[in-house]
């Protein structure tokens, strides 16, 4: 485990070190568009850089000079600011694209509310209507209905009136055929109005249930809902607290991989053996009673050596 672990610190290091570059590199060439490459290059350049400053921080901190210190020290952090800046672009951009949809499918489903509203109360209107359409009609049928005497309301006066005219009679007839034939519009007006509200409440549910903005931006409302913050103040704390544990993690990450490194037991050096000499050999190759009859050999040679100096 001693051994795996360093790699599997440095893959973790070296993927969130990436997707920090990667995101930060787009938001800050969305942030100068009109000279994307050049940023891209530069930004590139510059978070390599900060990662390799904060190892030679990491392990040469007491070697380097003060001045080198503060200064490298001061560079890291002026880049993790921007790197953090060039996140919290990215982030924001897509929250507002998502956002500007979301407003485009709220105002579309504003104006379906408005018309519904307007509808519904044509409709109130027209059953009202038709209510006073239909006791017109009650009360023309039950005037008819006595063949002696016909009672009927003037309209002008609102008067009851009772007659046994003919001629009162017909007009009756033709007021309550007049008063079938409105009731008999109003109804085809109200189907018309509940066909048109029923297709209005079914492009209503199409519009919410297509939109993707209305899913994506789901928990970020129920979080506004329930803390009463505004919308874009809770999307900016949380852009805020990715921002800053995202960059200052690649970099720990990085300098525990560094670390995790230089603890993993060394294996101690083992030397090859070293190749005898052929003497050596030769000699180890012979038997004992001819390596004794060459000490005895060399030792009368040395006192026959002596003797000769005398």
């Amino acid at each position: 485990m001693k051994k795996t672990l360093p790699w599997i610190i440095l893959l973790s290091a070296l993927s969130v070190s990436a997707s920090a570059a990667f995101y930060s590199v787009y938001g800050l060439s969305k942030l100068f568009s009109s000279a994307s490459t050049e940023v891209i290059i530069m930004a590139s350049s510059l978070e390599i850089s900060k990662l390799v400053i904060a190892t030679l921080l990491h392990e040469y901190w007491n070697t380097l000079s003060k001045l080198l210190r503060f200064y490298l020290t001061l560079a890291v952090f002026v880049l993790v600011m921007i790197t953090s800046a060039g996140i919290y672009g990215f982030l924001s951009s897509a929250y507002q694209e998502t956002a500007s949809t979301d407003s485009i499918t709220t105002r579309k489903v504003e104006l379906i509310d408005t018309k519904l509203d307007i509808f519904e109360t044509s409709k109130t209107e027209l059953s009202t209507e038709k209510n006073l359409v239909v006791s017109s009609i009650t009360e023309l049928r039950t005037a008819l209905s006595n063949p002696n005497t016909v009672q009927y309301i003037d309209k002008e006066t609102g008067q009851l009136i009772t007659t046994t005219s003919s001629s009162a009679r017909k007009s009756l007839e033709t007021q309550l055929q007049d008063a079938i034939s409105n009731r008999q519009d109003v109804d085809r007006r109200i189907q018309v109005l509940n066909d048109t509200i029923t297709n209005l409440e079914i492009s209503k549910i199409e519009l919410l249930n297509s939109s993707e903005s209305v899913s994506e931006l789901g928990p970020l409302k129920y979080i506004s809902g329930i803390s009463g913050l505004p919308m874009d103040r809770v999307v900016n704390y949380f852009l805020l607290l990715i921002i800053f544990v995202f960059d200052p993690l690649a970099i720990s990450l990085v300098l525990a991989a560094n670390f995790a490194f230089k603890q993993i037991p060394k294996r101690p050096k083992v030397g090859r053996p070293r190749t005898k000499d052929k003497k050596q050999t030769k000699q180890e190759s012979k038997p004992v009673s001819e390596k004794f009859k060459d000490i005895v050999d060399k030792s009368f040679e040395k006192l026959s050596k002596k003797k000769s100096k005398k």
